[in-house]
């Protein structure tokens, strides 16, 4: 009997630390998805609530309700469809408004680059969803994770949201219209950048770094008032890509 209580002991205690170790692994990348999935919901309110303001100054720029709506849906960057509506508003050709809205998002093919390793594999379809959700935010939140589980549940957190919130929102300000006042008034936009740069700061943890985002931030801020509206941010990128670069030789 006693022989019989040992053998059947010493696999109970080999495989004790063994499952231990492992459900305490399982239980830390619960938790770091968890907190991407928190992040990038944090993220898409703050970004998504900004859409009042789109649909909004869209509406009042001459765009229709269902045109505004539609330019959320499928064009889905902010700073193009705000550019979009801008040139639209001040009597601006369509082929300028869809050229500079095509230079503001040309940045975006960037990010497909860094966060393909990360979603591969998929099926078609959910890479064409993949791709219509690559934006700065779901970027930004897919690369501050630490590991690759934790960074697919940012990106697919903060795309969701961002992507519901900013349409949800981009109607509620288009049929508010004028009637909400100066939208920007209500500092939507600085909730927004303010979201996007705490997420950016964790990446800022060596002087190299620091300096880049110096340099890439005034190029794009003495060039603003010099080039026309996505030139700055291409210069800035293929700057900060340079640096990049150079750091490695």
């Amino acid at each position: 009997m006693a022989g019989a209580c040992r053998v059947s002991f010493h696999p109970d205690a080999a495989d004790g630390p063994a499952a231990t170790g492992a459900a305490g692994a399982a239980g830390a990348d619960s938790e770091l998805r968890s907190v991407a999935v928190r992040q990038g919901l944090s993220i898409g309110l703050a970004t998504g609530a900004y859409g009042i303001s789109f649909g909004a100054l869209a509406v009042v720029g001459g765009l229709s309700v269902w045109q505004t709506v539609a330019l959320s849906a499928l064009m889905f960057t902010g700073a193009s469809q705000f550019a979009f509506a801008g040139i639209f508003a001040v009597g601006g050709s369509p082929l300028a408004a869809v050229t500079t809205s095509t230079l503001l998002g040309l940045r975006h093919v960037s990010y497909g680059a860094l966060l393909a390793p990360t979603l591969r594999p998929m099926p078609p379809f959910k890479k064409m969803v993949a791709a219509q959700l690559t934006i700065d935010e779901s970027t930004a939140v897919a690369l501050a994770q630490p590991t690759r589980d934790s960074r697919r549940a940012g990106f697919w957190s903060a795309g969701v949201s961002v992507y519901v919130l900013w349409n949800a929102f981009t109607l509620v300000g288009a049929l508010a219209g004028s009637r909400i006042g100066d939208p920007n008034a209500w500092g939507l936009d600085a909730a927004a950048a303010a979201a996007f740069l705490g997420l950016l700061w964790s990446h800022l943890k060596t002087p190299h770094a620091r300096w880049t985002a110096l340099v890439a931030g005034t190029l794009t801020l003495a060039l603003t008032p010099l080039l026309p509206a996505g030139l700055p941010l291409l210069v800035a990128a293929a700057a900060a890509v340079a640096i990049g670069e150079w750091s490695r030789k």
